[in-house]
Protein backbone atom coordinates (compact mmCIF):
# COMPACT_ATOMS: atom_id res chain seq x y z
CA UNK A 1 0.00 0.00 0.00
CA UNK A 2 1.14 3.60 -0.80
CA UNK A 3 1.04 6.07 2.72
CA UNK A 4 -0.89 9.38 1.49
CA UNK A 5 0.59 11.34 4.57
CA UNK A 6 3.88 11.87 1.65
CA UNK A 7 1.85 13.00 -1.15
CA UNK A 8 3.22 16.94 -0.66
CA UNK A 9 6.47 16.01 -0.67
CA UNK A 10 5.65 13.93 -3.96
CA UNK A 11 4.13 16.84 -5.09
CA UNK A 12 7.47 19.33 -4.57
CA UNK A 13 9.83 16.91 -6.24
CA UNK A 14 7.43 17.08 -9.22
CA UNK A 15 6.90 21.52 -8.70
CA UNK A 16 11.04 21.42 -8.43
CA UNK A 17 10.89 19.74 -12.32
CA UNK A 18 8.77 22.07 -13.77
CA UNK A 19 11.26 25.00 -12.34
CA UNK A 20 14.00 23.51 -13.67
CA UNK A 21 16.15 26.72 -15.64
CA UNK A 22 17.02 25.80 -18.98
CA UNK A 23 20.53 25.31 -19.42
CA UNK A 24 22.55 28.31 -21.89
CA UNK A 25 23.73 25.74 -24.49
CA UNK A 26 20.31 24.72 -25.21
CA UNK A 27 18.35 26.66 -27.92
CA UNK A 28 14.37 26.16 -28.69
CA UNK A 29 11.94 25.73 -31.76
CA UNK A 30 8.32 25.82 -31.64
CA UNK A 31 6.23 23.20 -32.14
CA UNK A 32 2.69 22.71 -32.64
CA UNK A 33 0.96 20.16 -30.37
CA UNK A 34 -1.75 17.75 -31.03
CA UNK A 35 -4.16 16.02 -28.63
CA UNK A 36 -1.82 12.90 -28.89
CA UNK A 37 0.88 14.76 -27.09
CA UNK A 38 2.04 14.28 -23.92
CA UNK A 39 5.43 16.25 -22.18
CA UNK A 40 6.49 11.97 -21.97
CA UNK A 41 6.10 11.67 -25.23
CA UNK A 42 7.65 14.80 -26.76
CA UNK A 43 10.66 14.18 -24.81
CA UNK A 44 11.21 10.58 -26.66
CA UNK A 45 10.08 12.17 -29.74
CA UNK A 46 12.81 14.50 -29.61
CA UNK A 47 15.34 13.12 -27.94
CA UNK A 48 15.37 15.91 -24.94
CA UNK A 49 15.17 15.23 -21.46
CA UNK A 50 11.72 15.23 -19.48
CA UNK A 51 12.64 17.73 -17.15
CA UNK A 52 14.19 20.46 -19.87
CA UNK A 53 11.65 20.08 -21.83
CA UNK A 54 9.06 21.06 -19.18
CA UNK A 55 11.38 23.96 -18.20
CA UNK A 56 10.72 25.69 -21.43
CA UNK A 57 7.32 25.52 -21.04
CA UNK A 58 6.96 26.65 -17.24
CA UNK A 59 3.45 28.01 -17.89
CA UNK A 60 2.04 24.59 -19.67
CA UNK A 61 -0.41 22.16 -17.51
CA UNK A 62 1.39 19.15 -17.95
CA UNK A 63 -2.63 17.24 -17.92
CA UNK A 64 -3.89 19.95 -20.46
CA UNK A 65 -1.47 19.58 -23.94
CA UNK A 66 -3.91 20.02 -26.73
CA UNK A 67 -4.14 20.41 -30.32
CA UNK A 68 -2.82 23.95 -31.42
CA UNK A 69 -1.10 24.39 -28.44
CA UNK A 70 2.23 26.24 -29.18
CA UNK A 71 5.18 24.16 -27.12
CA UNK A 72 9.15 25.24 -26.67
CA UNK A 73 11.43 22.53 -27.78
CA UNK A 74 14.63 22.35 -26.46
CA UNK A 75 17.44 21.53 -28.92
CA UNK A 76 21.75 21.72 -28.79
CA UNK A 77 22.34 25.67 -29.83
CA UNK A 78 24.03 23.81 -33.12
CA UNK A 79 21.31 21.63 -34.31
CA UNK A 80 17.64 22.79 -35.26
CA UNK A 81 14.39 20.52 -33.66
CA UNK A 82 11.49 20.58 -35.82
CA UNK A 83 9.14 17.98 -36.07
CA UNK A 84 9.77 17.01 -39.31
CA UNK A 85 13.54 15.63 -38.13
CA UNK A 86 11.03 12.00 -37.13
CA UNK A 87 10.26 10.78 -40.45
CA UNK A 88 7.71 8.62 -40.54
CA UNK A 89 9.48 5.65 -41.76
CA UNK A 90 12.17 5.37 -39.05
CA UNK A 91 8.95 5.63 -36.23
CA UNK A 92 7.57 2.65 -38.30
CA UNK A 93 10.70 1.13 -38.02
CA UNK A 94 11.24 1.70 -34.45
CA UNK A 95 7.60 1.16 -33.38
CA UNK A 96 7.22 -1.08 -30.48
CA UNK A 97 3.41 -2.99 -29.80
CA UNK A 98 2.02 -4.70 -26.92
CA UNK A 99 -1.49 -6.49 -27.63
CA UNK A 100 -3.88 -6.66 -25.45
CA UNK A 101 -6.26 -9.02 -24.06
CA UNK A 102 -8.78 -8.19 -26.90
CA UNK A 103 -6.21 -8.49 -29.61
CA UNK A 104 -5.39 -5.46 -30.30
CA UNK A 105 -2.10 -3.69 -30.70
CA UNK A 106 -0.96 -0.89 -28.67
CA UNK A 107 2.16 1.35 -29.62
CA UNK A 108 4.03 2.29 -26.49
CA UNK A 109 7.44 4.26 -26.02
CA UNK A 110 8.49 1.81 -23.16
CA UNK A 111 8.39 -1.19 -21.22
CA UNK A 112 9.34 -1.45 -17.46
CA UNK A 113 9.06 -4.23 -14.81
CA UNK A 114 7.64 -2.70 -12.03
CA UNK A 115 7.27 -4.30 -8.28
CA UNK A 116 3.38 -3.99 -7.44
CA UNK A 117 0.97 -3.79 -4.55
CA UNK A 118 -2.29 -2.85 -4.19
CA UNK A 119 -4.88 -0.52 -2.10
CA UNK A 120 -8.66 0.33 -1.46
CA UNK A 121 -10.85 2.96 -0.85
CA UNK A 122 -10.26 2.17 3.46
CA UNK A 123 -9.93 5.42 5.01
CA UNK A 124 -6.68 3.23 6.49
CA UNK A 125 -5.11 3.54 3.37
CA UNK A 126 -6.39 7.10 2.20
CA UNK A 127 -5.57 9.75 5.37
CA UNK A 128 -6.95 12.33 2.97
CA UNK A 129 -9.66 10.13 1.78
CA UNK A 130 -10.59 7.95 -1.11
CA UNK A 131 -9.30 10.33 -3.85
CA UNK A 132 -6.47 10.50 -5.45
CA UNK A 133 -3.39 13.02 -6.24
CA UNK A 134 -5.89 15.30 -8.13
CA UNK A 135 -8.85 14.59 -5.91
CA UNK A 136 -10.52 12.73 -8.16
CA UNK A 137 -12.37 9.71 -6.63
CA UNK A 138 -9.82 6.38 -6.39
CA UNK A 139 -11.50 3.70 -9.83
CA UNK A 140 -10.67 0.53 -11.49
CA UNK A 141 -7.14 2.04 -13.03
CA UNK A 142 -5.98 4.11 -10.75
CA UNK A 143 -2.52 3.36 -9.53
CA UNK A 144 -0.02 5.23 -7.67
CA UNK A 145 3.60 5.88 -8.80
CA UNK A 146 6.75 7.83 -8.62
CA UNK A 147 6.44 10.66 -10.23
CA UNK A 148 10.40 10.73 -11.21
CA UNK A 149 9.80 7.24 -12.79
CA UNK A 150 6.48 7.79 -14.21
CA UNK A 151 5.21 11.01 -14.74
CA UNK A 152 1.66 11.99 -13.33
CA UNK A 153 -0.81 12.08 -15.90
CA UNK A 154 1.37 9.09 -17.93
CA UNK A 155 -1.22 6.43 -19.72
CA UNK A 156 -0.19 3.24 -19.44
CA UNK A 157 -1.10 -0.52 -19.89
CA UNK A 158 -0.43 -3.30 -17.44
CA UNK A 159 -0.11 -7.06 -17.39
CA UNK A 160 1.52 -9.79 -15.51
CA UNK A 161 -0.86 -9.91 -12.69
CA UNK A 162 -3.23 -11.71 -10.91
CA UNK A 163 -5.83 -10.93 -8.42
CA UNK A 164 -9.69 -11.15 -9.33
CA UNK A 165 -11.68 -8.45 -9.37
CA UNK A 166 -8.71 -6.68 -11.70
CA UNK A 167 -9.19 -7.28 -15.10
CA UNK A 168 -7.97 -10.91 -16.38
CA UNK A 169 -4.77 -10.61 -18.59
CA UNK A 170 -4.26 -6.90 -18.73
CA UNK A 171 -5.37 -3.31 -17.52
CA UNK A 172 -5.76 0.03 -18.93
CA UNK A 173 -4.38 2.96 -16.00
CA UNK A 174 -3.58 6.34 -15.46
CA UNK A 175 -0.91 7.67 -13.17
CA UNK A 176 -2.60 9.28 -11.37
CA UNK A 177 -1.59 8.82 -7.66
CA UNK A 178 1.39 8.74 -5.51
CA UNK A 179 2.59 8.13 -2.21
CA UNK A 180 5.53 8.13 -0.20
CA UNK A 181 6.35 4.30 0.24
CA UNK A 182 6.02 4.39 -3.95
CA UNK A 183 9.43 5.08 -4.85
CA UNK A 184 11.76 4.07 -8.09
CA UNK A 185 10.25 0.93 -10.17
CA UNK A 186 6.97 0.64 -7.78
CA UNK A 187 3.49 0.71 -8.68
CA UNK A 188 0.25 0.42 -6.27
CA UNK A 189 -2.85 -0.52 -8.26
CA UNK A 190 -5.99 0.55 -6.81
CA UNK A 191 -8.55 -2.37 -6.14
CA UNK A 192 -12.25 -1.68 -6.10
CA UNK A 193 -13.46 -3.59 -2.54
CA UNK A 194 -11.77 -4.36 1.23
CA UNK A 195 -9.02 -3.59 2.26
CA UNK A 196 -8.71 -7.34 2.69
CA UNK A 197 -9.32 -8.09 -0.39
CA UNK A 198 -6.32 -5.61 -1.98
CA UNK A 199 -4.16 -7.40 0.45
CA UNK A 200 -4.40 -10.54 -1.37
CA UNK A 201 -2.66 -9.33 -4.13
CA UNK A 202 0.88 -9.12 -1.65
CA UNK A 203 4.25 -8.47 -3.78
CA UNK A 204 3.54 -9.47 -7.60
CA UNK A 205 6.00 -8.35 -10.39
CA UNK A 206 4.50 -6.80 -13.40
CA UNK A 207 4.78 -5.14 -16.71
CA UNK A 208 3.88 -1.47 -17.15
CA UNK A 209 3.91 -0.65 -20.62
CA UNK A 210 3.86 3.60 -21.00
CA UNK A 211 1.93 4.16 -24.14
CA UNK A 212 2.55 6.82 -27.07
Amino acid sequence: MRFRLGMRAAALALGAALLLPAAASYAATTYTATDADTFWTLSKKFGVPLQKLMSFNPKVDPKNIYAGLKLSIPAPATATVTAKSVQPAAVAQSAKLVKTTSGDSLSYATAIQMKATAYSASLEENAWGPVDYFGNPLKLGTIAVDPKVIPLGTKVYITGYSLDGLPAGGMFAVASDAGSAIKGNRIDIFVPGSRDKASKFGFQYVNLYVLN
